[in-house]
């Protein structure tokens, strides 16, 4: 056997012990947990998991859950242009320390974050006697921590990086020639963006905004710390999370079948993903 052959043959043993690996690995810590979600959620009977994933308080949790990742989503998605278009075309005093704030909520707990806002718009925080002043003074009722408000704003916080660091590569890579020479041939700001810029990072802010979405769904510490009123302000994560710890078969089944819904969701994203990947490398 030539020495380029036993190359050969350890290549293709080293490829197949990663493979191996890399299936075991992903079998045993994704596929099996997702597949005993569905399962377990169906225990009771498919009549059963229809009454589960219908009662008033998953439809409720499922509305805010929707409702925050909306709005989450597009005030992310119109920050994340604005970040990375600023990052990466001007240059400014202060450029890197911006950078770095919006790295932020990757390097803090959700749980803080919560806490955090909590001590900022709750009774006792910095923020609350202009809220007091702003109630009194338009006889208002207007609530952020233990209310819908706060639920958005936790979920805001911890998605935001997403978008624009989805971007940010993508429009460093293009660089900046086609946008200055449109400059010099006399193209305004506006239509310098939507027709060079938008089109270069079109798939990095689909990709954005998919992971935006898909964290937001799923956020659970910090809007537990700003959510206490079930059947109103709860998510759908809190949600399952107090059918679990009500101890009995039933509602324990009930919380698969509502943690179903995330899991079929996410599957859809994952399949989008793929879709926006393919034709992404096709073009």
């Amino acid at each position: 056997m030539t020495e380029q052959e036993k190359l050969e043959k350890k290549k293709k043993r080293t490829k197949r012990c990663c493979i191996t690996i890399t299936v075991l690995f992903i079998t045993c810590m994704l596929i099996i947990p997702l597949v005993s979600v569905i399962v377990n959620s169906l225990k009771e009977g498919i009549g059963f998991y229809i009454r589960s994933i219908s009662t008033e308080y998953v439809r409720s949790a499922l509305g805010v859950t929707f409702l925050a990742t909306v709005i989450a989503v597009v005030i992310n998605t119109f920050f994340g242009i604005c970040a990375a278009w600023l990052l990466t075309k001007f240059s400014f005093r202060g450029k890197q320390i911006l950078a770095t704030l919006i790295d932020i909520p990757f390097s803090i707990s959700p749980v803080i974050v919560g806490l955090a806002y909590l001590m900022t718009f709750g009774r006792l925080g910095w923020f609350y006697p202009v809220i007091r002043a702003f109630n009194q003074f338009f006889g208002t009722n207007v609530r952020i921590t233990f209310a819908i408000p706060g639920v958005v704003l936790a979920t805001i916080f911890v998605t935001f990086p997403f978008v624009s660091r989805e971007i940010i590569p993508v429009l460093n890579a293009q660089g900046k020639d086609e946008e200055e020479a449109a400059a010099l041939m006399g193209a305004s700001g506006f239509t310098i963006f939507r027709k060079i810029t938008l089109p270069q990072m079109k798939w990095g802010l689909l990709y954005g905004i998919i992971l935006c979405t898909a964290r937001a769904l799923g956020e659970f510490g910090a809007v537990n710390a700003l959510s206490k009123t079930r059947g109103e302000t709860f998510t759908l994560p809190l949600e399952i999370d107090a059918l679990y710890m009500s101890g009995t078969d039933q509602s324990i089944t009930a919380a698969f079948a509502a943690s179903s819904i995330l899991v079929i969701i996410a599957v859809i994203i994952l399949i989008i993903r793929n879709i926006l990947e393919r034709k992404h490398i096709e073009q």
